[in-house]
């Protein structure tokens, strides 16, 4: 029978669980099981694609399009595998069903409550993945105790009576806090979450202790008492500088094989070897590079999250360490040359990431200038390359007025404008060109190189791209496109002429990188970039 592993989390939001269920879906890969990860955000939003990015953090999407939460994310990174629309559920979309089907007629005249028809949908859309795998792990967004997490709890709950005990697993992530001058552990706060828990009808198997010291045996003794799991149920999960490492620290504390036990799994041998390498490059890199990321969100950065993890990869192909410099795009605007030049003079890279709206615009433009005009690597990310086509058609080609249609409606150069499918639009939430599309490459490029192979599939999130009118003029002045949509009517990669790596993707590969796999256009930036730290060392 399938399994099903549930994770809640307590005392304060952001504590680890989506690190907690992807660091255990690898423990479990690792052992030959087929393992998927489900997220449901209590949010009543239908998804996570008109959220602000520094309430909410990264939207990551997925093949088919789905503009999820960020855990996603981490999910498809640890497991190594993708993900669809089906492994993000929230409380908007819950709803959204059951009323259309009400409507419909589907109750025929019952009365619909909450238990049991919310709670029959969120359990239909947990079996559905369970149909095709051997564990399916759901992380319940939110806290314990948060008004909008009983029907959730409640439907999983109901799972642990209609599966079997023996079929079922509930974790729960705690924090561990830290109060008055001498730093003294309390254990009450986590001791509370779990009583929370218990008055919800669920009895935890295991205890995930978030903490920044060591776990005593006094308290791992407590909390075993208090909480009601065995003492070599109660987990430490200790902060660490590298999350990948985190798998690895749940193996020691014996996480998979107490899972394995109490959901009766065959006992397997770990294979964690390669993992265990990614470690090791990750803790002794043989060189490194300064890669400033200049957005406009840099203060918030789960905002860029998958942006960063990408980078770290790229250094790891590299057995690197890449150092990320963050520089808000707003304020470099209004900078002056000597100001640009010393948030750059160090920077062996500059990245400029994915967005939306006209702030901070101006403050990318002048990032891509002073990598063009100083031989810097440069990638540019979804907005990143329409910034980089926009400074060379200003600087290089001569339409000093150049812009997106999005940002001035007025430019007598449009160089970037709606996509045509997209001028009558008016709804946002899921509306954008979203998900896996091909591109065709052009061979002796940056690009080509990168891939070795003529067709590649990518993640996309936009609205606006090169304008079409304008190719053959950029062209002419030295901007190669070097990656085309099949029919060639989308502009996908763009590269500068005449630079040692000067690219941005219309898409978003940060997505579709993983540890064990870097995605190739991050492995030859931070290429680029470690020849350029090594030239200027010389």
């Amino acid at each position: 029978m399938t399994k099903y592993i549930f994770v809640t989390g307590g005392v304060v939001s952001s504590v680890g669980k989506g690190i907690t269920t992807a660091s255990l879906g690898r423990l479990l890969i690792d052992r030959g099981f087929n393992v998927v990860p489900l997220k449901i955000d209590p949010y009543i939003n239908s998804d996570a694609g008109t959220m602000d990015p520094f309430q909410h953090g990264e939207v990551f999407v997925t093949n088919d399009g789905t503009e999820t939460d960020l855990d996603l994310g981490h999910y498809e990174r640890f497991l190594g595998i993708d993900l669809s629309r089906d492994s993000n559920v929230t409380t908007g979309q819950v709803y959204d069903t059951v009323i259309r089907e009400e409507r419909d007629g589907k109750y025929q005249g019952q009365t619909v409550q909450l238990i049991p028809h919310i709670t029959d949908e969120i359990k239909r859309r947990i079996y559905k993945l369970g149909e095709d795998n051997d564990i399916v792990i759901t992380e319940i967004g939110g806290t314990i105790g948060d008004f909008e997490t009983p029907p959730f709890v409640e439907a999983i709950r109901q799972i642990g009576m209609e599966q079997g005990r023996q079929n079922v697993l509930y974790l729960h992530v705690s924090l561990i806090a830290y109060l008055g001058p001498w730093g003294e552990s309390k254990t009450k706060p986590t001791q509370h979450s779990v009583r929370a828990l218990l008055t919800l009808g669920i009895q935890p198997d295991i205890v995930i202790c978030r903490c920044a010291r060591p776990l005593t045996e006094e308290m791992r003794r407590k909390l075993s008492l208090f909480c009601g799991v065995p003492n070599r149920a109660v987990i430490e999960a200790r902060d660490t500088r590298l999350i990948d490492e985190i798998p690895l620290t749940f193996e020691r504390e014996g996480l998979a094989s107490l899972v394995m036990e109490r959901l009766r799994l065959p006992e397997r041998e770990p294979q964690t070897s390669r993992w265990e390498e990614m470690i090791e490059r990750l803790k002794h890199p043989e060189g490194e590079a300064n890669i400033a990321i200049v957005g406009k969100y840099t203060e918030h950065g789960d905002a860029y999250i998958s942006v960063k993890e990408a980078l770290k990869h790229g250094g790891i192909a590299n057995k690197a360490a890449v150092h990320i410099h963050w520089v808000d795009s707003e304020k470099l605007a209004e900078n002056s040359e000597d100001e640009i030049e010393e948030n750059f003079r160090e920077m062996d890279g500059i990245l400029v990431p994915g967005g939306f709206g006209y702030r901070g615009i101006e403050g990318m433009i002048v990032a891509a200038r002073y990598a063009r005009e100083n031989q810097i690597p440069f990638f540019g990310l979804c907005l990143g390359v329409q910034c980089l086509v926009i400074e060379f058609a200003r600087n290089v080609a001569g339409l000093s007025q150049a812009h997106s249609s999005e940002f001035d409606p007025d430019t007598p150069h449009p160089v970037i404008d709606w996509l045509p499918d997209q001028r009558q639009i008016t709804q946002l939430g899921g509306t954008m060109r979203l998900g896996l599309y091909p591109c065709v490459l052009k061979e002796n490029t940056h690009a080509h190189k990168a891939y070795q192979q003529p067709i590649i599939l990518e993640r996309h999130r936009h609205r606006y791209e090169v304008n079409n009118d304008y190719r053959e003029t950029l062209e002419e002045h030295g901007l190669v496109f070097s990656g085309l949509s099949p029919d060639e009517q989308l502009v996908e990669i763009a590269e500068v002429k005449d630079h040692p790596w000067m690219l941005g993707s219309q898409f978003h590969p940060e997505f579709r990188s993983k540890p064990l796999n870097p995605h190739p256009l991050f492995r030859d930036f931070i290429a680029a970039a470690l020849q350029r730290h090594h030239e200027e060392a010389e």
